[in-house]
């Protein structure tokens, strides 16, 4: 799927948000948060992903949306991503057709577009449509990272284990470099539901991805979630781009169910 422009696909936020950046030649509102300011880009590094090499840290919000919790109608996801300061990184739409959306509901394709605050698009997250049994081994998730769009640069496979969620984090060269691993249970009440991540030979903690606790009422009404990933200052940017790239593959296997 050819990625489209975002006045194609509708990818700003609409009212009452108005968090997303603004267009081209537009003067941002006063109700808008703050933007994480643009970081010199180093060598190597894809363009856009600047933001990632001074940040350890980041907070993905997915957006609440109306008709979701009123007609229970899946819709596009979309996500506002922030730094630990609470500026805005990236936001992150989905791009998606009706009939993929209701009748395969979590478990679909899907394409994630990831702008930078400039609306840009400077990473695309795809991922086809397999199974996540572990009835079926030869058939499990994957995601494709790409940056800039149409140049992969990482990839999140799937392990199988009889039950517990395990991925591994591959390189652009798929080589395997991190480990996740999360628990038996991925539902629990009033408290966090975290993802290790883990050295190759999973001896080591390298960071985490957590689904994290957002309140009874929103638990219990909606399926858009908050999740923190955490990972080393000094990890390779491509790297720290696939983690954050999980983190949605994740949100759509564990949590991303009607209520």
């Amino acid at each position: 799927m050819q990625p489209s422009t975002m006045a194609e696909n509708n990818v700003y936020p609409t009212p009452p948000y108005g968090q997303g950046p603004p267009l081209p030649g537009q003067v941002p509102m006063p109700n808008q948060i703050s933007m994480m300011p643009v970081p010199e880009r180093p060598a190597g590094c894809p363009p856009g992903l600047e933001y990632l090499t001074q940040i350890d840290q980041l907070l993905v919000q997915q957006q609440v949306e109306l008709v979701e919790v009123i007609l229970g109608w899946e819709t596009n996801n979309k996500y506002l991503v922030k730094n630990s300061m609470g500026q805005q990184v990236f936001y992150v739409a989905e791009e998606n057709d009706c009939c993929n959306r209701q009748c395969c509901g979590p478990m679909r394709s899907f394409v994630l577009h990831v702008h930078d605050n400039m609306g840009q698009e400077v990473m695309t997250l795809s991922r086809p449509l397999k199974c996540a049994s572990c009835c079926c081994p030869c058939c499990l998730q994957e995601l494709e990272i790409q940056s800039p769009p149409g140049t992969p640069i990482g990839y999140v496979i799937q392990n199988w284990h009889p039950f517990l969620p395990k991925f591994t984090i591959q390189n652009e060269k798929r080589e395997g470099v991190l480990k996740i691993v999360g628990p038996f249970c991925s539902f629990r009440c009033c408290a966090d539901v975290n993802f290790e991540v883990l050295s190759m030979d999973e001896s080591t903690k390298v960071g985490r991805i957590s689904k994290q606790w957002t309140g009874l009422v929103r638990e219990a009404f909606t399926d858009a979630d908050n999740f923190g990933i955490c990972f080393p200052l000094d990890l390779d940017v491509k790297i720290k781009a696939a983690l954050f790239g999980t983190c949605f593959l994740i949100d759509f296997m564990f949590f991303e169910h009607k209520e």
